[in-house]
């Protein structure tokens, strides 16, 4: 039977090179090079002078907003709710649709976004705005009119905005929107990534399943499942890692224990600057949490906890005490000391996002003045035995692993200085942790490998966020392939 074989390639810290047959949708021998027989029909691809990986993961994504959002007016760059205006007033065409914009960044700014702010610069015209963090939306008068709402200000917060944004999504017919998915897993393909945990609120099984039924995706899927699809995924009798179609499993069950740092309601232990915010706030109560969890996780689900603020953190770590499974807590971004070596639970993921530290370094400094030593503290997770995964939650941060791994050692992404150095992974780690745990291809391991033209643990943090991808396999089949 035909394989693929990577002929020369070296393994991470390595200078000894070796030969790769992907066959059978698995690794099947790694050999000294030269020593792979080439068989009739087999492809050779020459990787000499290429570091090989095995494929990168993004740990969490919602990636039906990622490929909806490039298509979006981008105001993440605004600096004030009235440039913001201005700028979805210049994209207002006329037509009879909802203008949507994504990515602003309140938390800096000095007066708060209001409906009538979007009134002014755009009379009648319906304007949607998404925040940078995905839990708020910012509607004008006649956007609210069209989605049947009724509010004081037009920013909409957590479970609000959550119910809104389906609606912001209805544009594109569903065979649109899957062109428009599978052309952002081609590009993520291009950067290394062969597989992603997708958080969509959708029926995200049902619709990768769809998108599988095609052939050819780019990447793995493991589909996450919300409240609102509960009862049916445990109607169709799955379960966390079952395969429900070529390359799509079964994800977690995700829960939002608390809201976010931008939007100011992450729960947190501290009071918020601004009075208004108080202490962020926990979205469930912490004894229906418990329940949900245990219940969920008897049912063959593993529990998938958004939780940002300590107090979160805290709160879902004690809900996880009662759990009898694996789960993951997703961003773990402000963590109290008492509880960081709560993060070793046996089974317990720490999917973390080291992007936002990078975007929201700012933020935090504002907001959680005096506990910055505990943000984003990954160094502390992994000497206390946790298990970290790394992520990007797009379209929050873009789906690059490489952003994500140089964020996490670097702790800057511009020209200052390192923030909170003492919380920086090593290469080796943060590599790990975009790898599925490890960094060497093994027998009977997926034929999901990279190759990149730089060895990663010899790499400086500017290396590692360009880091230039020259192929990537998916189960045996190439979905990418750079200048040799």
């Amino acid at each position: 039977m035909s394989a693929l074989l990577l002929r020369g390639a070296r393994s991470p810290g390595s200078a000894r090179e070796i030969d790769v047959r992907l066959a059978d949708g698995h690794v099947a021998s790694v050999t000294p090079v030269g020593e792979a027989e080439v068989r009739h029909g087999d492809e050779v691809v020459d990787a000499r002078g290429t570091t090989v990986l095995p494929g990168l993961v993004d740990a969490h994504v919602h990636w039906t907003q990622w490929a909806q959002v490039r298509r979006r007016v981008d105001v993440g760059a605004a600096r004030d709710p009235e440039e913001v205006a201005t700028t979805m007033a210049g994209a207002a065409t006329g037509g009879p649709g909802m203008v949507v914009g994504h990515g602003f960044r309140a938390a800096l700014w000095s007066r708060p976004p209001h409906k009538e702010m979007l009134e002014r610069a755009a009379p009648g015209v319906p304007i949607a705005l998404v925040s940078d963090d995905l839990h708020a939306v910012w509607l004008s008068p006649a956007a609210l009119v069209r989605l049947g709402r009724e509010h004081p200000t037009g920013l909409l917060r957590e479970h609000e905005a959550f119910a809104v944004m389906p609606a912001l999504s209805a544009g594109p017919d569903v065979a649109e929107l899957d062109r428009w998915v599978a052309a952002a897993s081609a590009e993520a393909a291009a950067r290394g990534l062969t597989a992603v945990r997708d958080f969509e609120y959708d029926d995200t099984v049902a619709a990768w399943s769809r998108r599988a039924a095609d052939g050819g995706l780019a990447l793995r899927v493991d589909a996450a499942v919300w409240e609102p699809w509960l009862a049916a995924t445990l109607d169709r009798g799955h379960r966390t890692g079952d395969a429900v179609a070529d390359l799509v499993r079964v994800g977690p069950f995700k829960i939002l224990a608390d809201g976010s740092l931008n939007t100011r309601t992450a729960a947190c232990h501290h009071a918020y600057p601004d009075p208004g915010d108080g202490y962020g706030a926990l979205n469930i109560d912490p004894g229906d949490l418990r329940d949900l969890m245990v219940r969920v996780a008897r049912d063959g689900l593993h529990p998938a906890v958004h939780a940002i603020g300590d107090r979160a953190n805290a709160v879902v770590l004690d809900a996880f005490a009662h759990v009898d499974g694996p789960g993951r807590v997703e961003h773990a971004q402000l963590v109290a000391p008492e509880d960081v070596a709560r993060f070793a639970r046996p089974g317990l993921v720490a999917s973390v996002q080291p992007a936002h530290l990078v975007d929201d370094r700012d933020v935090a400094e504002r907001h959680w003045p005096d506990a910055t030593a505990r943000a984003y503290p990954y160094a502390d997770l992994v000497a206390a035995g946790a298990r970290l995964e790394l992520g990007s939650d797009a379209p929050v941060a873009a789906p690059d692993p490489w952003l994500a791994i140089a964020a996490a050692v670097a702790r800057t992404g511009d020209e200052r200085p390192p923030w909170h150095p003492e919380q920086s992974l090593d290469v080796a780690t943060a590599l790990r942790a975009s790898c599925g745990g490890r960094l060497e291809l093994r027998l009977g391991d997926p034929a999901d490998v990279v190759l990149v033209e730089e060895d990663p643990l010899h790499a400086d943090p500017g290396t590692l966020r360009a880091m230039p991808v020259r192929a990537t396999v998916l189960a045996g089949r190439v979905t990418h392939r750079g200048a040799a």
